[in-house]
């Protein structure tokens, strides 16, 4: 009898945490989907990130740390030399940006770089 009971609670506690398994998986599925990175244009994907996110300290006449990201020849200057990534991806030698100390969410970098990678293009 006691052996039948726990066969039972073992089953209920299996079935549990292949419940909680999928439905990790699914969530996780889900962040990923939302993030599309193919296709990245330059005016409708990489300026609005660029816009909200460095235009206070690096546009508009603000010229910080001697970069200007006003208008795609400045900012496919950062892409094509590197430090665009290297300063959105905290990664050691480059300054953290945006220099508020906050970072670019996983996807908005992705983004940046897939359109890098894809040739950094002007549509």
């Amino acid at each position: 009898m006691i052996r039948s009971l726990l066969y039972i609670w073992a089953l209920i506690l299996f079935i549990s945490a292949l419940g909680s398994c999928s439905k990790a998986s699914e969530d996780m599925l889900m962040t990923v989907q939302q993030c599309d990175t193919s296709g990245m244009k330059y005016n409708a994907d990489i300026l609005p990130i660029i816009t909200t996110n460095c235009y206070s300290c690096h546009a508009n006449g603000i010229v910080n740390g001697n970069v200007s990201l006003d208008g795609y020849a400045n900012l496919k200057t950062q892409a094509d030399n590197g430090n665009l990534v290297g300063v959105i991806t905290h990664a050691s030698g480059y300054p953290p940006m945006p220099d508020n100390g906050g970072k670019l969410s996983d996807c908005e970098i992705n983004k940046i770089k897939a359109w890098i990678v894809a040739g950094a293009k002007q549509d």
